[in-house]
C-alpha cells in the first residue's frame, strides 16, 4: 500500500470511495455504446462502440412519452410539495394553535410507515375515484401526482419547520409592526430567506419522484401513460438480456433531467447555506 501512504489516508479514502461510485457508471456507458446491447456481451471497453441502442430505443419504444411523463409529474409534484410544505412549516413554526402538537406528531408518525403498505387501500380509492373522475383516476398524470404529494408532504414540513425555526422572529414582529400582514410575511420575507431548504427539499422531491417505480407501476398501465422507470423495466422485464443495452441508454437519458435540476438548484445549495440572514 505505497501509494497509500504517498497520498495520504484521506486522498486514499476519497479515491477508493469515487472509484467504488464511478465503475457502476462506466459500465452503464459501455453497455449503452455496445452495439451487441446484451448483458452476456458487455465489455468495459466495447469493441466498435456506436450509438445503435440510442437510436433504437427513441425510435422503436415511447421513451419520448415516457420521458415526457416523467418531466411532468416530477416537476409537478415537487413544486407543488415543496410550496404545500413550506406554508405548513411556516404554520407549525410561527403560529400558535390547538392541536399543533399533534398534528406534527402525527405527520412523524406516519412518515414511520411506507405509503406502499396502503397500496391496497389506496387502489380501491382510486377504483371509485376513476369511476367518477377519470381525469384523476389511473393512468393520469393528475392521480400520480396527488399519489406523490401524500408520500412527501410529511418529510418535507418537517425539515422546513426546524428550518424556520432558525429564521429570528424579530423579522416577523417588525415587519408587522410596518403593517405587513401574514402573506406579506411568508412571500416577502420567510421564502428568500429559507431559499436552501427549498431547493433541498425540491431536489430530493423530484429525485424520489422521477426514480420512483413501485406504486407508479400499480397505477400506469397504459402505454403511453408509463412513467421512465416503468418503460425502461418492461424492455428487461422479458427478454433481459436482448434489450440491456437500449436499457442502459435510457438510463444515461433519464439522468440528464436530475443532473439539469441538481445544476440549477447548486446555488442555493452550497452558497445558501453560508448566507448570514440577520447581520449581527
Amino acid at each position: 500500500m505505497k501509494w497509500l501512504k504517498q497520498v495520504g489516508w484521506r486522498h486514499g479514502v476519497a479515491i477508493l470511495i469515487l472509484v467504488f461510485a464511478m465503475v457502476p457508471i462506466v459500465f452503464v456507458v459501455s453497455a449503452a455504446l455496445n452495439p451487441l446491447g446484451t448483458l452476456s456481451s458487455s465489455q468495459l471497453v466495447p469493441s466498435g462502440a456506436s450509438f445503435g441502442n440510442f437510436t433504437r430505443l427513441l425510435g422503436d419504444t415511447a421513451f419520448g412519452s415516457w420521458f415526457l411523463n416523467s418531466i411532468v409529474i416530477a416537476a409537478t409534484a415537487s413544486a407543488a410539495s415543496v410550496f404545500l410544505s413550506a406554508l405548513a412549516a411556516y404554520a407549525f413554526s410561527r403560529r400558535r394553535f390547538r392541536g399543533r402538537r399533534v398534528g406534527l406528531l402525527s405527520l412523524l408518525l406516519i412518515q414511520m410507515f411506507p405509503q406502499f403498505l396502503a397500496i391496497v387501500a389506496i387502489f380501491l380509492m382510486f377504483s371509485t375515484i376513476t369511476d367518477y373522475w377519470p381525469a384523476i383516476g389511473f393512468n393520469t398524470w393528475w392521480g400520480l401526482i396527488l399519489l406523490y404529494l401524500g408520500g412527501a408532504l410529511g418529510v418535507n414540513t418537517w425539515l422546513m419547520k426546524g428550518f424556520f425555526d432558525t429564521v429570528p422572529r424579530e423579522l416577523d414582529e417588525s415587519a408587522t409592526i410596518d403593517g405587513a400582514s401574514h402573506p406579506q410575511v411568508f412571500f416577502r420575507i420567510l421564502l428568500p430567506l429559507v431559499a436552501p431548504i427549498l431547493a433541498v427539499t425540491g431536489l430530493l422531491a423530484f429525485i424520489g419522484t422521477i426514480n420512483e417505480f413501485l406504486i407508479a407501476n400499480v397505477f400506469l398501465t397504459d402505454t403511453g401513460a408509463k412513467t421512465l422507470s416503468i418503460g425502461l423495466w418492461g424492455l428487461v422485464a422479458g427478454e433481459r438480456d436482448a434489450n440491456f443495452g437500449m436499457f442502459c441508454a435510457g438510463t444515461l437519458l433519464t439522468a440528464i433531467p436530475t443532473v439539469l435540476v441538481f445544476q440549477l438548484l447548486q446555488r442555493y445549495i452550497t452558497d445558501g447555506l453560508t448566507a448570514g440572514a440577520v447581520k449581527g
